[in-house]
Formats: structure tokens, sequence, C-alpha cells
């Protein structure tokens, strides 16, 4: 297997992985909450279930965006 390979089945891995830690987190969060209309919630600490979910979301997200440079940098050669 190519590196190339590789990398493309860690993306789709971590998709999977963003993609299940995302639907676990909690509901609530309409269009409406973009625009203020949570009535001050977004500013709550979040604890728990609910800090770790978003902490691995964040880690998620910066592993996928240098998984996908990786591969436009090892594909571009």
């Amino acid at each position: 297997m190519s590196t190339i390979q590789i990398l493309s089945y860690i993306e789709i891995a971590l998709s999977a992985g963003l993609l299940i830690v995302i639907l676990l987190q909690q509901g609530g969060s309409g269009l409406g909450t973009i625009f203020g209309g949570s009535g001050g919630e977004s500013y709550r600490s979040k604890r728990g279930v609910e800090a770790l979910l978003y902490r691995v979301t964040v880690l998620l997200i910066v592993l996928f965006i240098a998984d996908a440079l990786a591969i436009a940098v090892i594909g571009s050669k």
C-alpha cells in the first residue's frame, strides 16, 4: 500500500469519527441559536461528557485538516 492510500483510509476513519462525535453532542442548537436565540446558553461552561465531546471534536478536526494537507502535499509530488 502506498502512503496516499494509507492517508486516505485515515481520512475516511477521521470522517466517520467526526460524524459520530458531532451526532453525540447535545441537540437544541438550531439556526436560531446562531443569531442569539439560545438566551445566553452559549456562555456557560462545558462539563463532563459535553466537555470531552467538545475536545474530541476539536482534536479530530485538527487531525482531519493535517491529514488532508498531508495528502495534498504528498499527492502533488
